[in-house]
């Protein structure tokens, strides 16, 4: 086989960003926008020693589970791998991709998927396709790793079967953040949408189906006034031209815009004719601009000009109020979050007496909906002006039973317990891709909460974790996924977690 041999496959599993893999002679191929199902036609494009990547040139017999993607760029822009997968397919594979993480990595034999809530158990070296070994997915490539040896979980009897992934009723417009990066097409012409796959070349996809609609009305406006007024956008090669992104939020419960153009410069020109015609779109409630000069890929500079409004909005996530600035993290599905929260709030049992740690909390979503049930609630995280929005919005709910830590989770926590005897009832963590710091991990073992409730973005690395705390006597007694980004191969993961 060389580079652009064309071939025939059949689609037997999915990689853990959703391509499609298959086998041919004992080969691994990865083919983007395939489906487990499938018979392609596929074009090889790059190849390693035991494995590679192809292109998908024809849907010979379509999978059972493949739709039509809604969205006519869906296969050229980056932001979705699974449009082409049936939206009950996807929660799935999402479901799935978790269970054989934390059976693989984390060790736990004695976990069951829902529909399997009745099987008999089946040890960990026969697996669904009947092979002593698993393919390990990684964005680096492949390895066999053989599952026939001890695990962490064996002679635990107790069968962990998993809650049902908590869906979307409306997998559409759930977004309420987008970032568009403007440029021009080969003709010259002022475009905005999304970076395709894996490059910085801009698809043009102003009406994204993901993103509420007024991003393509606010959008227009924005071009309108670089074409009327000469305002150039932003060339990546030549760092030049001014107009680099366009920022905008929605607040879901009660529909306030923000708007913040990204700009390579000091000073936004006509900034008075940009409010102007963007304060017309119903619901506008904050126009600024951030000023980034830098050559780099990072989306937004240190420094913001307000042009209009109180500089943030505000929304709800279940009774709590949060006011959202332009650099705040805020997660970008509300209705998502607010079943996430909830179950993280259900796992922690919290009667109203609890002492409660929130680790990587961000500007305090979690915090907050943990102090409505808790006695005392203290929040850690590393960036400061996260810290600065968890403050206000405690004070903006009247909440006075929290307490905010600007610093690293490894080097509070472990300063908290052993300086000024700070304990935890319950910690809940809600970490980074990268997971959870050992330093921090140790703390949680040596302040031996009764629960430690872990919500992540990365199974991989959640299972790893899971490992770590079971062996050093904490067992895992619940976990529900949470889709809270359809058509993409992420997914949220809560676990509870409790001492032996």
């Amino acid at each position: 086989m060389r580079k652009n041999d064309e071939f025939e496959l059949t689609i037997e599993d999915m990689s853990e960003d959703g391509a499609g893999i298959g086998k041919q002679d004992g080969y691994i191929w990865f083919v983007k926008d395939a489906v487990i199902g499938d018979r392609i036609r596929a074009r090889a494009m790059k190849m390693k020693k035991n494995y590679g990547f192809a292109r998908l040139m024809e849907v010979l017999e379509a999978s059972k589970d493949r739709v039509m993607p809604e969205c006519p760029v869906a296969r050229q822009c980056g932001g979705c791998q699974l449009q082409m997968m049936s939206y009950e397919a996807q929660l799935h594979f999402k479901e799935r991709k978790v269970y054989n993480n934390l059976r693989r990595i984390g060790g736990m034999e004695n976990l069951r998927l829902p529909e399997r809530a009745d099987e008999v158990s089946v040890p960990e070296n026969v697996s669904e396709r009947n092979t002593s070994e698993r393919m390990e997915t990684t964005d680096a490539g492949v390895k066999a790793e053989n599952v026939s040896g001890k695990s962490a979980g064996e002679g635990v009897d107790k069968t962990i079967t998993m809650e049902p992934i908590l869906g979307m009723e409306h997998p559409w417009r759930y977004r309420n953040k987008a970032q568009f990066p403007f440029g021009r097409d080969k003709d010259g012409r002022i475009i905005a949408g999304f970076y395709a796959g894996r490059t910085h070349h801009i698809v043009e996809a102003e009406d994204c189906l993901l993103g509420v609609e007024e991003n393509a009305v606010i959008l227009d406006i924005i071009k309108k006034i670089m074409e009327e007024y000469q305002i150039a956008p932003y060339d990546e090669e030549t760092h030049k031209g001014l107009i680099r992104h366009a920022l905008i939020r929605k607040g879901f419960s009660n529909g306030e815009l923000m708007v913040c153009l990204v700009i390579n410069g000091k000073k936004l020109p006509h900034a008075d004719i940009f409010v102007e015609r963007l304060k017309e779109v119903p619901g506008m409630t904050s126009i600024s601009y951030n000023i980034n000069q830098e050559k780099t890929n990072v989306i937004l500079g240190a420094e913001l000009v307000n042009l209009y409004g109180p500089g943030y909005i505000t929304d709800k996530i279940g009774n709590v109020s949060y006011q959202i600035s332009p650099l705040s993290f805020y997660q970008v599905n509300p209705v998502q979050t607010e079943k996430l929260y909830g179950t993280a709030l259900e796992y922690a049992g919290l009667t109203g007496g609890e002492t409660v740690w929130d680790l990587y909390c961000g500007i305090g979503t979690i915090s907050l909906f943990l102090a409505q049930k808790a006695k005392k609630v203290y929040g850690v995280e590393i960036v400061p002006p996260a810290i600065e929005d968890a403050r206000r919005n405690a004070a903006l709910n009247g909440m006075e039973n929290v307490e905010f830590f600007v610093g690293k989770a490894e080097e509070v926590l472990p300063r908290e317990y052993e300086k000024n005897q700070v304990y935890a009832d319950v910690i809940v963590v809600d970490p980074p891709r990268k997971g959870c710091d050992s330093v921090c991990l140790d703390t949680i073992v040596r302040m031996q909460p009764k629960r430690v409730v872990y919500v992540s973005c990365d199974s991989a690395t959640l299972a790893r974790d899971v490992k770590y705390l079971n062996e050093r006597g904490y067992a895992v007694e619940r976990v529900r996924c949470c889709d809270m980004f359809g058509m993409s191969g992420h997914v949220e993961t809560v676990v509870l977690l409790s001492q032996h």
